[in-house]
């Protein structure tokens, strides 16, 4: 810490080695080395460029290169992260998504102006763009068969408790109509090649459909995300009543485990492995010949370990199919083997860690009518 006397810096250090200030204030980022001269908490590099954008709100320092003076210091130690939290995040709505340093820049970024430019959870009972039970705007779709991004009216609805898209302004009938317990939603930036792209998932005939948007304004976009979850909450409270609001909370929104491309072969294990881009949604594991398409070219179940589902890495020996990738992996289901190959071996171990993960857990009720569903199918 360049500059600045004994004392000062003494009395510095002293507060930034609270228990309380060990992490980033806005994501939980683990030894955050930068802070808030204005707002009294510490956080990490990345919120700091955040933060660097509200300067009427927010002026950040380095705690390692920057000279701090005497009054800025007490003004930490009277504040901190604890202090500061208790007021900007005193009514977070339960099913409010709050990133961490894994999210995307869009979720952070209207996370913390949400919190201290925006003051959306100083105060109890206060009416939010999210929180009304209805959401009704343009978002940019990108079409199924020609990948145009166009515009596209959407309603959300907790009334009705579903999703609706419409293909023109003034359309009477929906193109899509779908129940609000089917329907996921995660930030896609990178996937969609748009800094707020979002993807929506949900499930027809049990099948997964995918629709991915964006809109112009990372504000708009969160709060469609915020809303999802919101109509969500209300819904599966109704369905779900002695249910506890933190069992409902985990029910709403989720990231997918892992996403990537990987080669595989067919179920004879003699043809010639193609490239797949894959999604490991729980225990949905799907595969695609391009990452925008609308719909899976098939799905896989992976069960649990105590029902006979396990990965193994490798490949069984005398595997005779062509393969131009030679990280393998197994899936071994009671009824078949998958066989796929990665790219390297960090992704090899990715996978297997993620589907470890996923065979490691328990079946729940739900999840074995969705194992029958699927040997019905094959």
């Amino acid at each position: 810490m360049a500059g600045g006397n004994e004392r000062i810096t003494k009395a510095l250090k002293e507060v930034w080695r609270r228990a309380e200030n060990s992490l980033c204030a806005d994501c939980g980022k683990p030894d955050p080395d930068w802070a808030s001269s204005t707002l009294g908490v510490f956080i990490c590099l990345s919120c700091s460029g955040i933060h660097r954008n509200i300067p009427s709100i927010s002026k950040v320092k380095s705690l390692r290169m920057d000279h701090w003076d005497d009054a800025q210091v007490q003004f930490l130690a009277k504040h901190g992260n604890a202090v500061t939290k208790a007021i900007y995040e005193a009514h977070i709505p339960i099913y409010y998504y709050q990133p961490t340093y894994n999210d995307c820049q869009v979720l952070r970024e209207q996370w913390i102006r949400a919190k201290y430019e925006r003051k959306e959870f100083t105060e109890p009972g206060k009416q939010l763009p999210y929180s009304d039970g209805v959401k009704e705007g343009i978002l940019w779709k990108r079409g199924r068969d020609n990948g145009q991004f166009l515009p596209r009216k959407f309603l959300l609805s907790e009334r009705e408790g579903c999703l609706k898209y419409f293909t023109k302004q003034d359309a009477k009938e929906p193109k899509i109509n779908v129940k609000i317990d089917v329907i996921n939603a995660t930030f896609q930036p990178v996937k969609i090649g748009n800094p707020n792209g979002l993807q929506i998932t949900y499930l027809k005939d049990n099948k997964t459909r995918n629709i991915f948007v964006y809109h112009e304004s990372g504000k708009e976009v969160v709060d469609w995300f915020n809303a999802i979850r919101s109509v969500q909450f209300h819904y599966l409270k109704v369905a779900f009543p002695i249910a506890s609001d933190n069992e409902i909370k985990n029910r709403l929104t989720r990231n997918f485990l892992k996403e990537g491309y990987m080669e595989k072969t067919g179920p004879k294990q003699r043809e010639a492995f193609k490239k797949r881009w894959f999604t490991l949604d729980h225990r949905r594991l799907m595969y695609f010949k391009d990452p925008l398409d609308a719909f899976a070219k098939g799905e896989v179940f992976v069960g649990s370990r105590e029902n006979g589902y396990s990965v193994q890495k490798g490949l069984p020996a005398g595997t005779q199919g062509n393969f131009s990738w030679h990280y393998g992996l197994t899936i071994v289901t009671p009824d078949r083997e998958y066989l796929f190959t990665c790219e390297t071996e960090d992704d090899q171990l990715d996978w297997i860690a993620a589907f470890t993960s996923v065979i490691d857990q328990a079946m729940t009720p739900q999840e074995y009518a969705i194992e029958a569903y699927f040997k019905f199918k094959s």
